[in-house]
């Protein structure tokens, strides 16, 4: 079995869920956001779909954490090989969908990929240590797996954050219930569930169940689940987080993001310009990570301000599936509304519009604001939105005070010349990433990715990180003697 994977198996109008089959919930359209015209559909999961997904997962989970280590890391090898096979349909599914350009589709693949060796080669890594102890007892400390992880995804980045948390939880023998966002239902659950149920991953041990607000709540509370992993909106976070706490689960929640790009006055302009736009303007800003905020010193604002709008004024956009753009559409109307909303508003109390701020239904052009202040919606709101929004600063303490102005804290860029002077300054950042002389936007799935405050709660994916997340410490020591009571 090598290609065509999206026919070999009939999943429309349905989940998997032990097989692929209807749901209480009725079906999800899937619409293309740059033509509206239907995609295909897939089954929305009620909250009985979840409750009965979510006891099958546990009884599935036991035999595949038992299963000898080379069983479960073939499956992983014999899936990315499925994905090299089938990148052209899945690239496909990830731009027609998620109004993505090519290069961003094919980053994803190339970063499932990735996850996918990354996932069979935990299995061969050390999951336990040898402790000192009393004469007598020999102890240790094992990673055990939670049990069964829920795994919410979001719109943007379907195929790779559902894959994130998705392969390292199976990987450390959990079984896992993967609710993607309604919006992006194929690429963020058909296609990785398609992918490892024809790589041999037994029946029950993952469930995939597209579906909404219920959905999300049932698997958040329910009994069987051990563990919630979330990546979303801040808000919707905030929800998950307090449901996960009242019945005392374990919760990793990577969230929004209001991201600080600083230029200091020794930067290189012509790498600065570069890594604005991919930060601000890669994937229409719809990124956690994107750059939210352009810190620039005062002596170089006009050449950055004017190279930057002189960029977005040249970058096309349209529809990615039949033209060769930079931009496609924002992912639906209320979210083209919402980034407009925050552009006007800014602009009424003193922002000066550049470029681009004229929507044309779900596509919004590569937006530049000038003479942006920290009271202005667009310094404080995530806007997930192409917008570059450029505010100017005297010192390096001013830049620090207002890279730090934020309830966020994810992601940071600093360029300077001077390397020790950028990480002095990236030292007193609070964000969980920095990047001295690159822009926000990073992804590795070997690092540990993660923010703190209301990006998320400290949380990591990636390498070393993942055992720490899917897994659980559990002491066991054993004694060649019983001791003697009463002492």
């Amino acid at each position: 079995m090598t290609g065509h994977l999206l026919s070999l198996t009939d999943w429309a109008d349905k989940a998997l869920s032990g097989g692929w089959k209807a749901l209480g919930g009725g079906v999800i359209d899937v619409l293309e956001p740059a033509t509206g015209q239907p995609l295909g559909r897939v089954a929305r999961a009620n909250a009985q779909d979840v409750r009965e997904a979510c006891a099958a997962a546990r009884r599935a989970q036991k035999p595949w954490a038992a299963l000898p280590y080379g069983e479960r890391a073939r499956v992983f090898r014999t899936a990315a090989g499925l994905l090299e096979a089938n990148r052209g349909d899945y690239a496909t599914w990830i731009i027609r969908e998620t109004g993505g350009i090519q290069p961003k589709a094919m980053f994803e693949i190339d970063s499932v990929l990735h996850l996918l060796h990354e996932a069979a080669a935990m299995l061969t890594q050390p999951k336990g240590l040898v402790l000192p102890s009393h004469e007598g007892v020999s102890s240790i400390a094992r990673r055990v797996p939670h049990g069964v992880v829920g795994v919410i995804s979001p719109f943007n980045f379907p195929f790779l954050l559902s894959s994130r948390a998705t392969l390292p939880a199976l990987a450390t023998g959990n079984a896992v219930v993967l609710k993607p966002d309604p919006r992006t239902p194929v690429t963020g659950g058909v296609l990785l569930a398609l992918l490892l149920q024809a790589a041999g991953l037994p029946d029950g041990v993952l469930h995939m169940l597209p579906g909404e607000a219920e959905a999300g709540e049932a698997l958040v509370t329910d009994p069987d689940v051990t563990m919630i992993s979330f990546t979303g909106s801040t808000a919707v976070g905030r929800r998950v987080g307090e449901l996960a706490g009242r019945h005392l689960k374990k919760v990793a929640l990577e969230l929004g993001g209001k991201n600080a790009l600083i230029l200091l006055d020794d930067a290189d302009l012509d790498l600065a310009v570069c890594g604005g736009a991919w930060a601000s303007w890669l994937h229409q800003g719809q990124i956690c990570m994107s750059a939210g905020r352009h810190l620039v010193h005062q002596e170089i604002a006009a050449t950055y301000t004017a190279r930057m709008a002189e960029k977005a004024k040249a970058l096309p956009v349209g529809d990615p599936h039949t033209q060769p753009v930079a931009l496609g559409p924002l992912i639906t109307a209320k979210q083209a509304a919402n980034v407009h909303r925050i552009v006007q508003a800014s602009i009424q109390m003193g922002a000066r519009l550049l470029a681009g701020g004229t929507p044309n239904g779900l596509f919004y052009p590569a937006t530049v604001l000038a003479d942006v202040t920290p009271d202005m919606p667009v310094f404080r709101e995530e806007i997930f939105g192409p917008v570059v929004s450029i505010t100017t600063f005297g010192t390096d303490a001013e830049a620090i005070a207002l890279a730090n102005n934020s309830e966020y804290g994810l992601s940071a860029g600093v360029h300077t010349r001077n390397i020790g002077r950028g990480m002095a300054l990236a030292e007193q950042l609070n964000v969980g990433l920095v990047h001295v002389n690159d822009q926000t936007v990073n992804d590795d799935g070997t690092m540990p990715m993660g923010g703190r405050g209301a990006s998320g709660n400290g949380s990591r994916h990636g390498g070393p990180a993942n055992w720490d997340e899917f897994t659980q410490w559990q002491w066991t020591t054993v004694r060649n003697t019983a001791p003697a009571y009463p002492l």
